[in-house]
């Protein structure tokens, strides 16, 4: 764990492995899991019963959910959100045996993770079958299921989930304002312009 940093709160029935690093100021809340080498940032908080897979990397201001799952070898940016019940996989074709009836290993197949860029947003019980990248500032909603790359500020939905709109930065649904392709955020007045299934934001 992180020098044993004093803004760090690990509650006792939280299991953190030894060489985990918890960034200052981060909160492992009851029965969480945080397992080897993972590397958690600052100011991050991981609810009850999260669990958090091997060698995982997470940025700074962070929150997992109760019961969220983040699986190896998950690449989380600044600022992610993943709500409860979330589950991000790592093994495009899962079994448990081989073609031989044997039990597989961790040597019998190679974990694909999941990236999630910048300030995104996952729903809860949604699931992020990997290998997906969830693009920055974009919205999953709770119960999609994820099986292509996410573009940033995209709001997905569904099973699979599809694009049903624009989300800003303040997470709000994004409105058209003409019909060349600008929106805008009607809580913080962003505009933002899109091109070919892309949306960037003007003047950033």
């Amino acid at each position: 764990m992180s020098e044993n940093d004093s803004t760090v709160r690990i509650v006792d029935s939280a299991d953190v492995a030894t060489d985990a690093v918890i960034g200052a100021g981060s909160s492992i809340w009851h029965l969480a899991q945080v397992r080897e080498q993972a590397r958690i940032g600052e100011n991050c908080i991981i609810g009850r019963g999260a669990y958090v897979g091997t060698g995982v990397v997470m940025g700074d201001n962070c929150k997992v959910q109760n019961y969220a799952l983040i699986y190896e070898p998950a690449r989380l940016s600044d600022g992610v959100f993943i709500g409860p019940a979330v589950v991000l996989t790592n093994d495009t074709y899962p079994r448990a045996i081989n073609s031989d009836g044997s039990l597989k290993s961790a040597h019998d197949w190679e974990p694909v993770g999941v990236a999630i860029e910048k300030g995104a947003a996952i729903g809860a019980r949604a699931t992020c079958v990997a290998p997906v990248k969830i693009g920055a500032w974009a919205t999953v909603a709770a119960g999609a299921v994820v099986v292509k790359d996410v573009p940033a500020y995209a709001l997905v939905a569904g099973v699979p989930a599809k694009r049903i709109g624009w989300v800003g930065e303040a997470g709000v649904p994004l409105v058209a304002i003409d019909e060349k392709g600008t929106w805008a955020c009607p809580q913080s007045g962003a505009t933002y312009r899109e091109q070919n299934e892309t949306l960037t934001k003007e003047n950033a």
